[in-house]
């Protein structure tokens, strides 16, 4: 027989004041969840009792206009107020207002089992700075997951996060985790929607912290309306940061295969030109790599770029290996190599002027000419972008302490 509202306050007030310090906090996100806050809070306090764990439960509230308020302190909880709107500005009003030394967040639908709190404490206590709750090892009930969540949209965003960023998550969207105050607070995290469960781990992974997994089970949530979540909108959003925060998967690794495959075309072609099969190969193809070339030392500055910026501005950690290379690639290196790259260019253009003159300036073969120009030009367009890719990153003060 469930508790009645008064009698679960008063077990919270003896839970929190038996003991000298809060030891856990369990957070909940909550927007308009009067049918099932109530369960939720209960369901939490019980378990901190029943395991004699020292904690409070935390109700982060985004603006509610059911009464979930109401029915949040009758049942136990202390409820804090959230003006920013947005799943990740929740947690963080919630976090910051934690009293524990570790904190439990997770929904407020009655979706997630609160008595599962002990497992996440327990690796807390043993040294883990951030401990994932994985839904697929503990079981997901009929119901509790759209196919497309289950079979798609997470085995796929969580299978990138672990292949870009190296993470030990099997299941990167677990609403239940646990993780260290101190530690969680010293990652800066920043996004305000539902991207801000990718940032937590994003962010622990790349940090060195302690992450591990417990399983957990998922029911169906308890709620008539529908869910906040909305599947392509937030996916996107979820993969948009993980690709924001990887620029070597979104911008390095494609660059580089793109001035490789251009720079084989120029030098296969620079002779004369090439058969496969029926097909001939002749300048329109070593234009072609000419582009693949440019768009591909675009994109290689560009990862370089964006990892200083998100570095120099504190999004992301400073990479120890990324020093080391701009302990020997200076500004002075790169306009050296940017010269070096357009005095060739310019050369070339002034030898197939030289070959004009020698003709009279009347007309030329486009394809003996344009196996000078198209190097040439490439060339010269090539070590601009290097002098200027090299300036910028002067800018970003890569010497900064």
């Amino acid at each position: 027989m469930s508790m009645t509202h008064n009698e679960a306050a008063q077990n919270a007030t003896a839970n929190e004041t038996s003991c000298d310090a809060i030891e856990v906090s369990i957070v909940m996100p909550c927007l308009n969840e009067a049918e099932t806050v109530g369960r939720c809070i209960e369901k939490a306090l019980r378990g901190l009792r029943e395991n004699h764990i020292c904690g409070e439960v935390v109700i982060a509230d985004n603006g509610s206009t059911d009464g979930s308020q109401e029915l949040a302190l009758r049942a136990g909880a202390r409820v804090v107020p959230v003006e920013q709107k947005g799943y990740g500005n929740a947690l963080m009003g919630g976090i910051a207002a934690a009293r524990g030394k570790y904190v439990v967040m997770g929904d407020a639908d009655d979706s997630y089992d609160f008595q599962h709190v002990p497992r996440f404490l327990d690796k807390l206590r043993s040294g883990y700075d951030l401990v994932m709750g994985n839904r697929f090892q503990g079981g997901i009930q009929p119901g509790a997951m759209p196919a497309l969540h289950r079979y798609l949209g997470n085995p796929v965003l969580s299978g990138i996060g672990r292949i870009f960023f190296g993470s030990p998550c099997g299941d990167f969207h677990c609403g239940l985790r646990g993780f260290s105050k101190q530690a969680i607070e010293g990652l800066d995290l920043r996004t305000t929607g539902m991207e801000f469960a990718s940032e937590m781990v994003v962010k622990a992974t790349l940090h060195g912290l302690r992450i591990s997994e417990v399983p957990t089970t998922l029911s169906p949530d308890g709620r008539t309306r529908p869910p906040h979540l909305r599947s392509w909108r937030d996916g996107w959003r979820h993969l948009r940061f993980l690709l924001l925060y990887s620029p070597r998967w979104l911008f390095l690794y494609p660059g580089l295969l793109a001035m490789l495959l251009g720079l084989f075309c120029l030098i296969w072609l620079l002779p004369g030109p090439r058969n496969i099969g029926f097909a001939v190969l002749d300048v329109h193809t070593m234009l072609c790599g000419a582009m693949m070339v440019l768009i591909g030392f675009q994109s290689v500055s560009f990862a370089v770029l964006g990892k200083v910026f998100a570095m120099s501005s504190g999004l992301m950690p400073w990479s120890p290996k990324l020093r080391r290379v701009f302990d020997w690639i200076t500004l002075e290196i790169g306009l050296v190599c940017g010269a070096v790259l357009i005095v060739g260019g310019v050369s070339g253009l002034i030898a197939a002027v030289m070959i004009w003159r020698s003709c009279g300036f009347g007309p030329l073969q486009p394809q003996q000419m344009l196996r000078w120009i198209i190097p040439a030009v490439t060339a010269t367009a090539l070590g601009f972008q290097v002098v200027l890719s090299s300036f910028f990153l002067s800018m970003l003060g890569l010497n900064r302490k």
